[in-house]
C-alpha cells in the first residue's frame, strides 16, 4: 500500500499532508565518511528529504562489471538518510544529465556502432533491462512501501527536452514496476509546451524543472496536469562551470525569494543542487550549444553547502525564508570539517611518458586512427603515432572531429594543440627521410545534454595532410589505471618540469583534515592522490585549487602524483587551507 501518494492537489504521508522540501546531494559526488555530515546540514536547514540521481557509468562501467562500494554504495547513502530521519527521492533514469560524464550513461555502450540512444531501440532496452536487473532488486527493501525511506522514483530524466518516444518511456515505468518498485513514480521536464508534451506519461506525477519564473512555470505545468499537486523538481538555486569561464554565482537573496514564492504557490520543492561535491577522476560531463564546453572538476554549484560542505550565505538565506512557512527549530549544525595548510611540497621524481608507454598501455594497431570506444576504452587519453613521408613543405595537418584536445609532436617536438571549440589545422614540414607523428587526445568528457549526447572520444573521424588521409597507426590507449607500473627517475634539473610526463611528490601528514591542493605554475593535467583521480586541472581557470577531503590522506606519508602536459614554471606544489575557484561572473536567473 503507497505510504507517500498523491491525493488531489496535495501529497500525503501515512495519511497527513506533507510538503517536500528535499534538497539533491549526490553520494557519487562527496566522499562516503562525509554522507552524514552532508545530510544533517541538510536537514539543519529545515528539509525534510533528500533526493538523488543514480548513474548507471558509475554502477557498471564495464559491461557486466557491477559496483556498489564506496563512493558507489548507493543502499548505503540511502539507509544513512533514512537513520537521520530524511525521505529520499531516487532518480535511476538510464540518463541523467547532471553535468556527469555521458549524462551517466556508459561508454561502453558506444562500442555497439548502431545502438539508438534513449528511445525504444531493443538493443538500448536490452542494455537498460540487464542493468535494471541489478540496480532495482538493490532498491526495493528501502521503499517506504518496505519500511524503508523511498517515497518516489523517476521514470527518465527531462525527456522532453530530447525525444518524444512514449513507448520508451512505458517501457522504463513497466521496468520499474515488473521489479517491484511500488512508490510515487514521476517525470520531470522544463516548463514549455514541447518538453511537458514529449517527456511526461499519463498516470504518472508530471513535475517541472526551472529556476525563476515560478508563476509562470506552474501556470505551464497546471495546463497540462490542472489539479495535481506542484512540484518543481529541480530548483536551479545557482550554477554549474566550463572550463575557460568564470565561476558562476547567484545572489542569495534571490536565490531565497524565488523559494518564497514557491512556497507561496503551496508547492513542494527540490533544490538542485543543495550540495554540489566534486567531479573526481573523469567524471565531468560537458555540453555542446554552440560549441563543445567541458565542465570543470569542482561542482560547487554555487549550493546552499559549497564544494567542502560548509553553510554559505545562500544556506542561513533559505532557512530564513523557510523559517515563515513552518516550524524548523532552532539552527544545529554538526562541528565544521577541520582545513589545513600542509605548506609547499617539493616534486622530487619525473617519469617521461613516451618512455613509460609499453608499462602503462598495450600497443594496438590499426589502418585507421580509432575511437577510444572501439578499443574497450571510457575514460583518459589515448596516443596516436604513424610514420609520415617526406619531403612535405607547408602542409596542414588536419584532425577531422577530434575529441577533444590533441597535442600534435614531430620526431618528439610539441608543434601545438588542436582542439575541438577550435579545431584549426597546424602548419608542417616533413623533413626527406621522413618523420614520426605523435598525436596525444585528451577525453575531457562526453556530452551530457542534448542531440548531441553520442559523443565518441580521440580521433573519430581521421587525420589529414591537406587533404591527404594519412593510414597505418599504432595506437596506445591511456585510461590512466596502471600507474603503479610507472618507473620514475630523481628530478635533479628543476628546468625540466615539462610535458607530458607524470611527476612524483611524497609529503607527510601529521593531523587528517581537509585541504586544497594550488597548482599555481603548471599547465594542465591530471592530480592522483594516494592512488586517488582528484580530477583534472588547468591553468586557463576558473579553477586554481582542487579539492583533497581529508579521508583522502593518511597519517604518514602521502604520494602525489601529477600527469603534466606541458609543464610548469616550479617543481612544487602547495596544499593550502582555503579554495580558490577563480574569477566570479554572477548568474543572471532567466531560466
Amino acid at each position: 500500500m503507497a505510504i507517500f501518494k498523491v491525493e488531489g492537489d496535495r501529497f500525503t504521508y501515512k495519511g497527513e499532508q506533507i510538503r517536500i522540501l528535499s534538497g539533491a546531494v549526490h553520494y557519487f559526488r562527496v566522499v562516503p565518511a562525509y554522507w552524514e555530515d552532508r545530510l544533517l546540514k541538510l536537514k539543519a536547514c529545515g528539509f525534510n528529504t533528500v533526493e538523488t540521481y543514480v548513474p548507471w557509468n558509475f554502477h557498471e562501467p564495464q559491461e557486466g562489471y557491477f559496483c556498489f562500494e564506496g563512493m558507489a554504495d548507493l543502499v548505503g547513502f540511502i539507509e544513512k538518510a533514512g537513520e537521520l530521519g530524511l525521505h529520499v527521492i531516487v532518480r535511476p533514469s538510464p540518463y541523467i544529465c547532471a553535468e556527469w560524464e555521458f549524462g551517466g550513461l556508459p561508454a561502453w555502450l558506444l562500442r555497439y556502432p548502431d545502438i539508438r540512444l534513449r528511445c525504444s531501440d531493443p538493443l538500448f532496452l536490452s542494455k537498460v533491462d540487464a542493468y535494471y536487473d541489478v540496480l532495482i532488486p538493490k532498491l526495493i527493501p528501502l521503499l517506504s512501501t518496505n519500511g524503508g525511506p523511498v517515497i518516489a522514483v523517476q521514470v527518465e530524466n527531462e525527456y522532453g527536452s530530447y525525444g518524444n518516444d512514449k513507448t520508451y518511456l512505458e517501457h522504463i515505468r513497466q521496468g520499474l514496476l515488473q521489479r517491484g518498485i511500488d512508490v510515487l513514480l514521476f517525470t520531470s521536464d522544463g516548463p514549455t509546451d514541447q518538453m511537458l508534451q514529449g517527456g511526461t506519461l499519463e498516470n504518472v506525477l508530471a513535475t517541472v524543472n526551472f529556476g525563476s519564473q515560478t508563476a509562470e512555470s506552474f501556470a505551464k505545468l497546471q495546463e497540462y496536469r490542472p489539479g495535481q499537486p506542484l512540484f518543481c523538481m529541480e530548483y536551479w538555486n545557482g550554477w554549474f562551470d566550463h572550463w575557460m569561464e568564470d565561476h558562476h554565482t547567484r545572489d542569495a537573496m534571490d536565490a531565497a525569494r524565488v523559494f518564497e514564492d514557491m512556497l507561496e504557490a503551496g508547492a513542494s520543492v527540490n533544490f538542485y543542487m543543495f550540495h554540489g561535491g566534486t567531479n573526481f577522476g573523469f567524471t565531468n560531463g560537458a555540453n555542446h550549444i554552440k560549441a563543445y564546453e567541458p565542465t570543470i572538476t569542482s561542482y560547487d554549484y554555487d549550493s546552499p553547502l559549497n564544494e567542502w560542505g560548509e553553510p554559505t550565505e545562500k544556506y542561513y538565506a533559505i532557512r530564513e525564508s523557510l523559517s515563515k512557512y513552518a516550524d524548523i527549530g532552532q539552527l544545529e549544525l554538526p562541528e565544521p570539517k577541520p582545513k589545513k595548510n600542509y605548506g609547499i611540497v617539493k616534486v622530487t621524481e619525473r617519469a617521461d611518458l613516451f618512455g613509460q608507454l609499453n608499462l602503462i598501455s598495450e600497443e594496438i594497431y590499426s589502418v585507421c586512427p580509432e575511437p577510444m570506444e572501439k578499443l574497450g576504452q571510457a575514460y583518459g587519453f589515448i596516443l596516436y603515432t604513424t610514420q609520415l613521408s617526406g619531403p612535405r613543405n607547408g602542409q596542414e595537418l588536419h584532425l577531422q572531429e577530434v575529441h577533444d584536445r590533441a597535442q600534435v609532436f614531430l620526431n618528439g617536438t610539441e608543434l601545438g594543440v588542436i582542439e575541438r571549440w577550435n579545431p584549426q589545422p597546424l602548419k608542417m614540414d616533413v623533413p626527406h627521410e621522413g618523420a614520426r607523428l605523435d598525436i596525444l587526445v585528451e577525453n575531457m568528457g562526453r556530452i551530457n545534454y542534448g542531440p548531441l549526447l553520442k559523443d565518441y572520444k580521440g580521433i573519430t573521424e581521421g587525420v589529414r595532410l591537406d587533404n591527404q588521409f594519412q593510414f597505418s597507426w599504432s595506437m596506445h590507449p591511456l585510461p590512466m589505471e596502471r600507474l603503479e607500473q610507472l618507473q620514475f627517475e630523481v628530478l635533479s634539473d628543476c628546468n625540466s618540469i615539462e610535458g607530458p610526463a607524470f611527476y612524483k611528490a611524497i609529503f607527510h601528514v601529521g593531523e587528517i583534515a581537509d585541504t586544497f591542493l594550488s597548482l599555481e605554475g603548471w599547465s594542465k593535467g591530471v592530480a592522483f592522490l594516494n592512488g586517488f583521480n582528484l580530477g583534472r586541472y588547468w591553468n586557463a581557470g576558473p579553477q586554481k585549487t582542487l579539492y583533497v577531503p581529508g579521508p583522502l590522506l593518511r597519517h604518514g606519508d602521502n604520494e602525489l602524483i601529477l600527469f603534466e602536459l606541458h609543464g610548469s614554471n616550479s617543481a612544487e606544489v602547495a596544499f593550502v587551507d582555503a579554495p580558490d575557484l577563480g574569477k566570479v561572473a554572477a548568474v543572471t536567473p532567466e531560466f
